[in-house]
């Protein structure tokens, strides 16, 4: 009767295991190396920045174990004027601001009121950025993007003026941070300094619109990608710059981890993060946390969950 068990003991080879394995072979446990940088053109008050935030988060969940990534300020809006400031969106002064965000907002599915811009509006995106750039500085760039996270939350969603200095010490303030000392900070010499370098860099990569997103590989080689992009066009563009066929993924985060980081999620996030349909979002969110471990609300006719 044929053996049917490819389990043996070799005396040979001396090896208890699978038939045919070999003696000696060359195996990688590392993780491969970060030879790209990518460079992420933004500004707090750009919509589409908010508008490509699942997309982007995705992608970096996923694929940056392949590059570091390097978030710079662009510099949005100064001041106001009596210029135009984006003729081609129609953008002369602060009211029209608003039915552009509103019509991003619905486009992307990541929700945007925009109210303030006619009763209460951003004068400037310079203090948020420089608070941005004195976070990064002090406390690195993971706390200096879950500041920008919150910031585009608070300005968006529910429709506070981050071009206030009180709204951004309390935003800095709820990361557990000081936020009357780095907004102090932002606000002297220093911060405008940290800024401006930032704007620099973004003449060098020769950016002219938010977000940009650069790859760069050793040889400053790269694939520049602007606006807002189905989710494969980074990763094409990725392999691109690595000149490899095919990537090795990530699995994507378990919810509960994702949300414990985040804090709050919108239903669009959690679509494109694990490809369920709108749909299914919230019986996908129930077999993933117990009902009394989050809190589901809404906002523009957009589902948003939170962390009890």
């Amino acid at each position: 009767m044929k053996n049917m068990n490819s389990m043996i003991c070799d005396l040979e080879t001396g090896v208890c295991g699978v038939a045919g394995e070999e003696g000696m072979e060359v195996i990688d446990f590392n993780q491969p190396e970060k030879s790209i940088r990518l460079y992420y053109v933004t500004d707090p008050i750009c919509s589409h920045c908010w508008a490509i935030e699942p997309t982007f988060r995705r992608f970096i969940e996923q694929y940056g174990n392949y590059f570091d990534v390097h978030t710079v300020m662009g510099g949005l809006l100064e001041k106001w004027h009596d210029g135009p400031i984006d003729p081609a969106n129609g953008i002369y002064k602060p009211a029209d601001v608003a039915g552009h965000w509103r019509e991003v907002g619905e486009h992307s599915r990541m929700p945007i009121d925009g109210s303030l811009m006619i009763d209460n509006p951003v004068q400037s995106s310079y203090p948020a950025s420089r608070v941005f750039k004195v976070i990064q500085k002090n406390h690195g760039d993971a706390k200096a993007s879950e500041y920008l996270r919150r910031a585009r939350e608070d300005l968006f969603a529910f429709n506070k003026n981050v071009s206030d200095l009180s709204v951004l010490t309390e935003i800095v303030n709820k990361l557990g941070l000081n936020g009357e000392a780095i907004v102090t900070e932002a606000e002297q010499a220093i911060g405008q300094e940290l800024l401006n370098e930032d704007f620099a860099l973004v003449r060098n990569l020769g950016a002219r619109g938010f977000p940009t997103i650069i790859l760069m590989n050793e040889e400053n080689k790269g694939v520049k990608i602007v606006g807002g992009r189905p989710f494969e066009y980074y990763v094409d563009g990725l392999k691109q710059v690595l000149n490899i066929e095919e990537l090795q993924p990530k699995q994507q985060p378990p919810f509960s981890t994702l949300l414990e980081k985040e804090k709050l999620l919108f239903s669009k996030e959690i679509e494109v993060m694990y490809g369920v349909d709108k749909s299914d979002v919230e019986s996908f969110v129930n077999k993933e946390l117990s009902s009394d471990g989050y809190q589901v609300n809404e906002l523009l006719g957009e589902s948003y969950f939170t962390i009890k």
